[in-house]
């Protein structure tokens, strides 16, 4: 942590430090929300909150810039919480241990929470700071934005008053964004019937790990390997494998990193069983070695199993899974290498009569997901289960007439010497859903370079940070 805190800006890093030692995944934010509260107390800073736990700190112009628009800067609050499987970590109470590894600052075996712990930090260095230059300021500091974007959606009545927002969550520094994907997520449960595991069967377990994951909407253009897919492709592949349980994947937001199976295997198909096991981790491993460096897969003896799912539904289910749509569905016909459209099938649960599985369908453009609802409506059906759609929102459409783009375009430009990116990205920001509660707000998101948020290999750039944050101070001395 000393580490960090030596690190430029100081104002920033140390508030990040302090942001990594307050316990605060997605739904439980309640110890960093504490913090910010009582930071605007010590500060002499209005603060208001509303009823799911967004806050908002006010701080006044600096003399000379009364007359400026009122600006909005807005962060969330929460984290992505994952972590290697090897490691002992409860993020409900545990702190990140984050260090510099060379030119970025990453964690131990966890998320770093740099999405969007940075935006938050951001935000409290300025608000800290007694020398820059500010129209009147409105901190919005959202909760469980990983999760549904619930803060957003949930903004109490009357929280901003503000003209102009800038978001400080995305993740390429240097590059200014002003249009992100809207998404729905899906949800399909199966019941199915039970049946006495058979005698004359071994039990193992059946293990997936290694692969890199990341975030399902800002990495799904990577291709990289999905653990729900690639169990569901060997179980396929093998189908005397009788399944007691299947716990695959994680949260929608990401891509699955680890799968596991509790399976029961006739005694006389043990030897071909471990074999298939040894010849599917080449093939993958083969198949994936562009993108993917570390895929272990393989099998030990367990105990045997009481109960399996009954031959008839392991396979309707296990069809299902291999004709799941997953990953990039179309890409953009207007802006070159953009995603339009994708889904992330990152969760399987199967177990005592009762299967679940979970999805994020992401789209730029709002007539896409229903498409794809449709497409996993229909694999699901057919293999006897039934979806639940929740948690839609819409996108946020680029405005091309934006003064704060102009702006900060021609900022960027004069500061470092070169034209910044002008882009839109394949994830949630919570823009769009705020842009449609305040429809006159002029918005845009800027934020220092990020790589495999939503995993433990996530890390921040060091020197992106500094040049992040001097160019946020000087947008607002600007305006």
């Amino acid at each position: 942590m000393k580490e960090i805190t030596e690190l430029e800006p100081r104002g920033l890093w140390r508030q990040f430090a302090t942001i990594c030692s307050i316990p605060h995944p997605s739904k439980h934010e309640e110890k960093l929300r504490q913090y910010v509260v009582d930071f605007a107390g010590r500060h002499g800073l209005e603060c208001r909150q509303d009823e799911v736990g967004n806050v908002v700190v006010c701080k006044p112009a600096t003399p000379g810039y009364e007359g400026h628009p009122t600006v909005i800067l807005q962060a969330h609050m929460d984290m992505v919480p994952q972590k290697n499987s090897d490691l002992k970590f409860d993020f409900e109470t545990d702190p990140i241990r984050p260090y510099v590894d060379g030119e970025w600052v990453t964690a131990e075996g966890t998320t770093l929470g740099a999405d969007d712990g940075m935006g938050v930090a951001a935000m409290l260095a300025i608000l800290e700071a007694d020398r820059v230059p500010h129209p009147a300021l409105e901190c919005l500091f959202t909760v469980d934005e990983e999760t549904g974007l619930t803060g957003a959606n949930l903004l109490g009545e009357g929280m901003l008053t503000g003209e102009i927002l800038i978001n400080l969550d995305s993740e390429d520094e240097g590059e200014l964004y002003v249009g992100c994907a809207g998404a729905v997520n899906v949800t399909a449960d199966f019941d199915y019937r039970e049946v006495a595991t058979p005698d004359d069967c071994a039990g193992y377990e059946v293990a997936l790990s290694g692969l890199k994951g990341g975030h399902s909407g800002l990495e799904i253009v990577l291709q990289r390997g999905n653990a729900n897919k690639l169990l569901a492709r060997f179980l396929r592949e093998n189908p005397y494998v009788l399944v007691a349980k299947i716990d695959a994947g994680g949260l929608r937001n990401a891509i699955p990193r680890e799968a596991k199976a509790v399976v029961a295997v006739p005694a006389e198909r043990t030897e071909e069983f471990e074999r298939a096991t040894v010849e599917f981790e080449r093939t993958i491993r083969h198949e994936l070695a562009h993108v993917e460096d570390e895929i272990r897969f393989g099998a030990k003896r367990t105990e045997l199993p009481a109960r399996v799912a009954e031959e008839d539904f392991r396979n309707r289910f296990v069809a299902a899974l291999t004709a799941m749509p997953n990953g990039i569905m179309r890409m953009s016909d207007t802006v070159p290498g953009l995603v339009e459209t994708s889904t992330n099938l990152s969760r399987i649960e199967m177990g005592e009569g009762k299967a679940q599985l979970l999805f994020m369908v992401r789209c730029m453009v709002n007539y896409g997901k229903p498409q794809v609802v449709a497409m996993i409506d229909s694999v699901v059906s057919l293999a006897g289960g039934r979806i639940e759609a929740q948690g839609d929102y819409d996108g946020w459409a680029p405005n091309p007439d934006s003064k704060i783009l102009r702006v900060m375009k021609e900022g960027y430009e004069k500061r470092f010497g070169r034209t910044p990116e002008v882009k839109a990205i394949h994830a949630g920001l919570e823009c769009g859903i705020i842009g449609a509660k305040y429809p006159k707000l002029d918005m845009i998101s800027i934020g220092p370079t990020m790589r495999f948020p939503h995993s433990p290999d996530e890390k921040v750039h060091i020197a992106s940070v500094e040049r992040f944050y001097e160019f946020l101070l000087d947008t607002l001395k600007s305006l």
